[in-house]
């Protein structure tokens, strides 16, 4: 299937490992040019090694002249015309225990940042006619995961911008959805395994298998599975696909 996007350029963030580089890589060999942009820009510069296509960003969301920064040199340049909002995971941790300083530090990197980006860049889109927004979130903002208070929150109110947008701008040819990974085996989930079996003083193994024993599919997701369903997404072929929050987590949820 032809996606008709080779010659679109997209803006991936996150994208130095895990779901944003499979991503990046997923694009770009679809013939996308690839803005691939994280704190750590050696990492990206490392894997995307004889991709003529793939340019590394060096950005941390975390502050706002950063952001900034980046969306000036890719507006000097004519802008985007798909963007993939992939922000890093915060700590695990309770609800209780959560404090302010941590929700805002966080909610300004993963959600307040994150949507000014978007706000700057979403000119050019409505002036072509034509745009794709995706937002990875997670499984927990539709079943919310013990001890990840801290995304199970924040990346529920990129939910609600994601819908609000996407009515906004339908109209324009610009589409906006939201990808929830349930467990994809990435360096996030080995961490995360790693941080209960500390918790629970239990073997990592021990909590990964039970873990897999969870998911209805019996495994952990590739990477590749989950970065090729976000490609198409952004493709000409889902121009009527928006609005919408796409399960990838091998039936985990329990919900219809």
């Amino acid at each position: 299937m032809d996606l008709e996007i080779g010659g679109k350029r997209a803006l991936v963030l996150g994208a130095s490992r895990g779901l944003g580089m499979e991503i990046a890589k997923s694009l770009a060999k679809e013939g996308v040019i690839v803005f691939a942009a994280a704190r750590s820009q050696d990492k990206i510069t490392a894997w995307s090694q004889g991709m003529e296509n793939v340019h590394a960003l060096q950005l941390d969301l975390g502050k706002l002249d950063d952001v900034d920064r980046v969306v000036d040199g890719l507006l000097a340049d004519g802008g985007v015309d798909i963007i993939v909002n992939n922000s890093g995971g915060p700590p695990p941790g309770t609800a209780e225990k959560a404090d302010r300083a941590s929700w805002l530090a966080h909610f300004e990197a993963m959600a307040a940042n994150l949507f000014h980006l978007n706000t700057r860049l979403l000119p050019v889109m409505k002036e072509q006619g034509w745009g794709r927004i995706i937002s990875i979130t997670s499984s927990g903002v539709e079943q919310p995961i013990p001890n990840l208070a801290l995304s199970n929150g924040i990346r529920a109110a990129v939910v609600g911008w994601s819908k609000t947008l996407a009515n906004e701008v339908a109209a324009d040819g610009i589409t906006v959805n939201v990808v929830m990974p349930g467990r994809i085996h990435t360096q996030r989930v080995d961490e995360l395994d790693a941080a209960a079996a500390k918790r629970t003083e239990s073997d990592v193994a021990e909590v990964a298998a039970k873990s897999r024993a969870t998911i209805p599919a019996g495994r952990y997701g590739k990477p590749e599975e989950f970065a090729d369903v976000v490609t198409f997404l952004a493709s000409v072929r889902a121009g009527y696909v928006t609005g919408s929050r796409i399960r990838i987590d091998g039936g985990s949820i329990k919900s219809i």
